[in-house]
């Protein structure tokens, strides 16, 4: 495994890694799975470069696209959120009473 590659994966590791265990604000829980999906796009986009299938071209632009999508929707939900419950924490937020 070269240094890029294992630096990608531990990045992508630490991203879940700080999802799991910094859950007090939505935002940090946005900018855990945006690190995520920068990993997983530079991970492909490496992928694609040195296999050079045309198959695997699109999926880098893919991800890209649907990150763009679910940051809009996390950033949506934040604001609906906090103005409903006044704080973006949580901690605060419970599945049953929404």
């Amino acid at each position: 495994m070269t240094p890029i590659h294992f630096t990608l994966n531990s990045a992508f590791m630490f991203s879940i890694l700080g999802l799991s265990i910094h859950r007090t604000h939505f935002i940090s829980a946005l900018l855990c799975i945006e690190g995520m999906m920068l990993a997983l796009f530079i991970l492909l986009s490496f992928f694609s470069l040195t296999l050079q299938l045309p198959t695997i071209a699109s999926l880098p632009i893919i991800i890209l696209a649907f990150s763009a999508c679910e940051a809009g929707t996390g950033l949506a939900l934040m604001v609906a959120t906090s103005r409903t419950h006044g704080n973006n924490h949580l901690n605060n937020l419970n599945i049953l009473q929404c």
